[in-house]
């Protein structure tokens, strides 16, 4: 039985009264708060190469929902899904480009970051996996039916990549209100490039990955509708603050703590209140949750 059959069966056998009903409905109807959403780190990276196709569709497999990815420019101005300004942890940039030190992203075209390997360090199944195009990313990502929290990475590196980011995205489709409404999160370290995506498109909903001391909130719920903290950062009553203002959108800030792997940890966090988990291993996460 595959992961998404498995959890479909699971589901079906919760029943209340002669109806079926998934398991956030249940909790409901127990007068429980629903567990928190579940963010497949870079993809599901505990089990493919992070920020590939491979990890978009593992977490697919598992019946995961949301997809996180980071994006950066290439010398010649196309976005591609790589974490590391360089490329030496995650591709074979070094044995490909030997006289490139210190392979920065931002010094190869995007042809050049396309003959890469980005699979072979994770694993010997994944040789050939490629450093995706955010375009096809996107691609992939819309034919799992997924939903995507996006990273601006390293934004002082890349004048312009906010406009960049949301060009693409209204290219493929993701800047529709659909998308923007239900399917779509854009996030960034950087309170300015935050602001800058708020400034170009309102409609869009954001995120500020950090964690703002309290007294601070009220001027980042001004561009943003999410504060994203490492987990090892938060309390209860950190998240509850965050929580009592209201975001850019009118609606309370959401809280999406980072990076939980165990099921310790994530029954911990769950317990202060957090609307999310971002996480390598969102299976574990998931059960963990519930």
């Amino acid at each position: 039985m595959s992961v998404r059959t498995a959890t479909a069966s699971i589901a079906a056998a919760a029943l209340l009264g002669g109806c079926v009903l998934l398991p956030a409905a249940q909790a409901q109807a127990e007068g429980h708060r629903p567990g928190p959403v579940v963010f497949a780190h870079r993809g599901a990276s505990a089990y493919a190469p992070e920020n590939t196709l491979a990890a978009v569709d593992a977490a697919d497999d598992l019946g995961i929902t949301w997809v996180e990815n980071d994006v950066q420019l290439t010398r010649d101005g196309v976005l591609v899904v790589v974490h590391d300004t360089d490329l030496r942890r995650t591709t074979d940039a070094e044995q490909v480009y030997p006289d490139r030190a210190p392979w920065a992203v931002k010094d190869f075209t995007a042809a050049e970051i396309a003959r890469l390997d980005a699979g072979s360090w994770f694993g010997e199944r994944f040789t050939g996996a490629r450093v995706p195009t955010l375009a096809r990313y996107l691609h992939r990502v819309e034919r799992n039916h997924q939903k995507l929290l996006l990273e601006i990475k390293s934004p002082q590196t890349y004048p312009g990549i906010e406009r960049e980011t949301l060009r693409v995205l209204r290219a493929q489709g993701w800047l529709d209100r659909e998308h923007v409404k239900h399917r779509l999160v854009v996030q960034s370290f950087g309170a300015e490039s935050v602001k800058s995506v708020h400034a170009q498109r309102p409609d869009v909903v954001t995120g500020f990955l950090g964690t703002p001391a309290p007294a601070d909130l009220p001027s980042y719920a001004a561009f943003t509708d999410q504060i994203n903290p490492s987990y090892a950062s938060i309390d209860a009553d950190y998240v509850a603050a965050v929580q009592k203002l209201k975001g850019a959108h009118g609606k309370p800030l959401r809280v999406n703590t980072w990076t939980v792997n165990d099921a310790a940890k994530a029954a911990e966090v769950a317990g202060f209140g957090v609307d999310g988990i971002i996480t390598d291993s969102p299976d574990v996460v998931r059960d963990a949750t519930r």
